[in-house]
C-alpha cells in the first residue's frame, strides 16, 4: 500500500479524480480524520472537508508508478 497526500479543491477536480480512479482495478480510500471512504464515490468524496489535503490510500504492489503519474496533479507534497 502506498499513501500520498491530495487536493480536491473543486468539484471539476474531483470529477476528473474519480474518472482517473475509474481506469484501474485497484481499490483506493481517501482519509479524512477518522472517516475513511472509497475513493472512488463522488458522493463519498463530497462528505469530505475537501478545503485541506486529504490522504490517498493506494492499494496496490504493480501499478503503483502508472498510478501516481496519472494522479500527478493531484498529489501536494
Amino acid at each position: 500500500m502506498k499513501t500520498v497526500r491530495i487536493s480536491l479543491n473543486s468539484i471539476d477536480k474531483v470529477k476528473s479524480f474519480v474518472n482517473d480512479l475509474a481506469k484501474f482495478d485497484v481499490d483506493f480510500d481517501l482519509v479524512s480524520g477518522r472517516y475513511v471512504i472509497d475513493a472512488k464515490s463522488i458522493m463519498g468524496i463530497f462528505s469530505l472537508d475537501l478545503s485541506k489535503p486529504i490522504d490517498l490510500n493506494i492499494h496496490s504492489e504493480t501499478q503503483v508508478d502508472e498510478i501516481l503519474t496519472i494522479l500527478a496533479p493531484y498529489i501536494v507534497e
